[in-house]
């Protein structure tokens, strides 16, 4: 299960020495205004902040600090002038991710000005210096203008927080890919790159090893997946309930060996179960409550849309995995939908999820028991990750909105109709014309900045449709 991690987040306090003994004072209120400015921030991110740094070498020992704790990120401020070039030599060395924030203590100008204020009011001259820098070094920093308690200000650095811990985070996840669809080409790349560019690591594992576990699955553990099923899904009164506890094993199954042997997430393709000879369903219930649960998952062994479920638990909240099914002219939409798997989490809250007995001729085995529900109504995000060639990756999105839609009895899967900003045409125009892919992860709500200082951080293209 992948477990979100508070951000630890180093900060940097620039300012020059000059004024330590005609201002004694100074220093003290500026080391005052970065604890205000770190209790502003203390709920976003653990922020550590060892002492000012005054000169090259202090710079140097507090940027080695941050990276040898391999912290998530480093926020830098000029507190008042300090000349830029002392830091070239410690950001040669830098590993972590900046954020140049042009702040300081006070919001305006004002009637009562004087020296002092002018010298503890300075920082948009430092960060200048400092900024020009960080370019002539091509570095790619976040950088924020903003009075530092302006909520802009905070909500700004939370997502960047987010966004650097997540960079961090995904470096230590794993998948387990279990065959891969025949001739789908979208979801495939150079599985180097995607270990270079992303560090997550993928392993093609055998199916044998899940029905091994479920073998030593006991009735109660089934009986009490059951009864959490129970309590979330509304349940068809012809599901069997030895399809339902089949499903259930499945599900309990796959939990268990992603934990035992560390993984993170997940990708079967669905012809191995029958392959097998060993198994009686697909994993659609499983898949669909081990996403909700905080697992990542995508179906055909597409490993790009794994990881991608896999940075929405981290950057955001509950990514559900799907595909464009249909498109609707007249709704200007497209009806997201698979099939039958998806995170019951984004579900509208005004409509009961189903669990139903459901035919599905996919696979070749008995009927899987399968979720109904549409995404909430109001704003959305779909997004793709592409593999253009060896490490150059693409992140395609689309900002819109979930419909709000009556009920079709006759679609026996979950299914959301997700009307693009831009329109369903000029969209799917774009969409196809950048390798947007047929699998597709959505948020609800609209994580877009978090994703694209992602991006940014990990050099992956990030493009709007």
């Amino acid at each position: 299960m992948i477990i979100k991690q508070k951000p630890k987040i180093g900060f940097l306090g620039l300012m020059h020495g000059l004024y330590d003994d005609s201002q004694p004072e100074t220093p003290k209120n500026q080391e005052q205004f970065v604890r205000s400015v770190i209790k502003r921030l203390e709920e976003a991110a653990d922020i550590d902040f060892p002492q000012v740094a005054k000169d090259r070498q202090q710079i140097e020992k507090v940027v080695k600090y941050f990276n040898d704790r391999e912290y998530d990120g480093i926020i830098i401020v000029n507190l008042i002038y300090s000349p830029g070039m002392r830091m070239v030599q410690a950001l040669k060395n830098n590993r972590l991710p900046l954020l140049l924030a042009c702040i300081q203590p006070l919001p305006s100008v004002t009637q009562d000005w004087n020296w002092s204020l002018l010298t503890t009011n300075q920082g948009i001259h430092g960060i200048q210096d400092t900024s020009n820098m960080v370019m002539r070094l091509n570095n790619q920093p976040h950088i924020i203008c903003e009075d530092w308690e302006n909520e802009t200000f905070y909500s700004y650095f939370s997502d960047w927080a987010q966004s650097v811990a997540t960079a961090s985070a995904i470096r230590h996840l794993r998948i387990a890919k279990f065959g891969r669809m025949k001739g789908m080409g979208d979801i495939k790349g150079d599985d180097f790159s995607f270990y270079k560019k992303f560090g997550i690591e993928v392993n093609d594992e055998g199916i044998g090893q899940i029905y091994s576990h479920m073998i030593s699955i006991t009735s109660y553990e089934i009986n009490v997946a059951i009864e959490e099923d129970k309590k979330i899904f509304t349940l068809d009164p012809t599901l069997p309930q030895e399809h339902h506890r089949y499903a259930a094993r499945l599900q309990i199954a796959f939990e268990k060996y992603m934990n035992d042997f560390n993984y993170q997430g997940f990708s079967p393709q669905f012809d191995v179960f029958k392959e097998d000879g060993r198994f009686m369903q697909i994993p659609i219930l499983g898949a669909s409550n081990l996403l909700a649960k905080g697992y990542g998952y995508s179906a055909e062994g597409d490993t790009n849309t794994v990881a991608l479920t896999m940075i929405g638990h981290l950057i955001d909240q509950n990514p559900h995995f799907t595909e464009m099914y249909s498109l609707d002219y007249i709704r200007d939409s497209a009806m997201l939908s698979h099939m039958g798997e998806g995170n019951w989490k984004v579900a509208r809250k005004d409509r009961q999820i189903k669990l139903i007995n459901r035919p599905l001729d996919i696979g070749g085995l008995e009927n899987p028991p399968t979720l109904i529900f549409s995404g909430e109504v109001g704003e959305a995000v779909i997004m793709s990750l592409v593999a253009i060639k060896g490490d150059n990756y693409r992140l395609v999105v689309s900002k819109g909105q979930n419909l709000d839609t009556d009920e079709i009895p006759g679609i026996p899967m979950n299914y959301t109709f997700f009307k693009p900003d831009n329109g369903i045409k000029k969209t799917i125009d774009d969409w196809l014309r950048f390798g947007g892919t047929h699998h597709q992860v959505m948020f609800l709500g609209d994580p877009r900045r978090k994703f694209e200082m992602l991006c940014n951080i990990l050099e992956i293209e990030y493009l709007e449709v």
